[in-house]
């Protein structure tokens, strides 16, 4: 029999989504699950951004130039500008969600073995990006009790070596909603300036930041240019993860040049979903205003209600829409599959997605779970109320 590949076999599961055969499981046994589990907001996408789909005139859905439409990235930049983003529509390359955005960026910029260096815990697919493209994730931990903050740049100078080729952040950040400050940004762009590397930012969740506290962009550090790539996507900003749109931006002319020829390979990012997130672009401040305000009330709510819970430790965030949540158990896994398969009241359970996933470090976050508080105020206290009755009752 043929054999699987050795990255095949090592391409990691998601923390995410390996629990759903027992989440559907507990649906077909008539219980009702709390999704605290993944990052699927519950916002109403905006109508204008469904109207350019339902109203279009195409007579056939053609490929799109590689790149992206011409249109659609001049819109981008100009979103770009209202964010005090400098740069132009050809320093933007279009791709199917932020996730190609970062193969197309470690393709471009990292060989077979080299090494990429991201504070842990981290988007758990960096990993099998990081895999998918031959490079060695070295990760550098951020603490819960310090609330997930840059961990001291003397940490990264010892794991820079000769393949180190770049620096992942994500801000703010999934999984922990943490909110790097521009002291921290400037930090990192003399670290990676010093040792002549690349800083990756995925900043997806640039909207989403509580407490009058403000995002600062890699993209506006003056003498970046060369350094700094942005990834950026739809998903989470207009609640469209299924339009699968994202996009890679840099300055840096080689770096674009080079991603090209991997968007070239693909032929085109999808083109009815171009038409929709271009035309989100015009979807009005107030929808954005709303929609932090709700999402702050849910912050506030679910930390509130967690804090009622004994023997927890709590990473309070600051941005997007995670936080990490240390529990008295041993093993995160086994007890979100214990919640699924053994664990209701009134018919009624709750899923979440153990943080062990989220970072490279073997053994680290065994006890930690994440939240995404996507559902709204009501559903999150019944969510954190089952939380609380099972950790009564769960032995491990």
């Amino acid at each position: 029999m043929p054999k699987i590949s050795n990255k095949g076999k090592n391409m990691p599961e998601s923390p995410i989504r390996k629990l759903v055969p027992y989440a559907e499981k507990a649906y077909k046994e008539g219980k009702k699950v709390y999704h605290l589990n993944i990052g699927q907001p519950d916002i109403k996408t905006p109508e204008v951004a469904l109207e350019a789909v339902k109203n279009n005139t195409l007579t056939t859905i053609e490929y799109s130039r590689s790149e992206g439409s011409e249109q659609y990235r001049t819109k981008i930049a100009d979103y770009y500008h209202k964010n005090n983003i400098e740069v132009k529509h050809d320093d933007i390359i279009v791709t199917t969600g932020g996730s190609e955005a970062l193969l197309f960026t470690f393709g471009s910029i990292m060989d077979t073995d080299d090494e990429i260096i991201i504070p842990e815990p981290f988007y758990a697919n960096y990993n099998g990006f990081s895999t998918a493209s031959g490079v060695n994730v070295v990760p550098v931990i951020s603490k819960i009790e310090d609330n997930f903050a840059l961990p001291p740049i003397s940490e990264f100078e010892k794991l820079i070596t000769q393949k180190t080729k770049a620096i992942l952040i994500c801000n703010p950040g999934n999984p922990t909603g943490y909110l790097y400050s521009k002291e921290e940004i400037l930090q990192l762009a003399e670290l990676v300036k010093k040792h002549d590397l690349f800083l990756i930012a995925d900043e997806v969740y640039r909207e989403f930041t509580y407490d009058g506290v403000q995002h600062h962009s890699i993209m506006s550090i003056d003498g970046l240019e060369d350094y700094a790539i942005m990834i950026d996507s739809v998903s989470k900003r207009y609640s469209m993860c299924g339009a699968r749109i994202g996009c890679m931006v840099s300055k840096n002319k080689t770096v674009i040049k080079t991603a090209l020829k991997f968007a070239q390979a693909r032929l085109s990012p999808p083109t009815l979903a171009q038409i929709a997130s271009e035309a989100a672009l015009d979807t009005p401040q107030t929808y954005f205003d709303e929609v932090k305000t709700e999402y702050l009330g849910r912050r506030d709510t679910l930390i509130s209600e967690l804090r009622k819970i004994d023997g927890v430790k709590i990473g309070v965030p600051k941005g997007a829409f995670y936080c990490i949540v240390e529990l008295p158990v041993k093993n995160s896994d086994k007890f979100a599959q214990w919640l699924l398969e053994e664990f209701d009241i009134n018919n009624e359970t709750v899923m979440v997605a153990p943080a062990a996933g989220f970072y490279s470090t073997p053994s680290v976050g065994l006890n930690q779970i994440r939240i995404a508080y996507v559902l709204n105020k009501e559903s999150l206290i019944k969510a954190v109320h089952l939380l609380n009755e099972a950790l009564k009752v769960y032995k491990d």
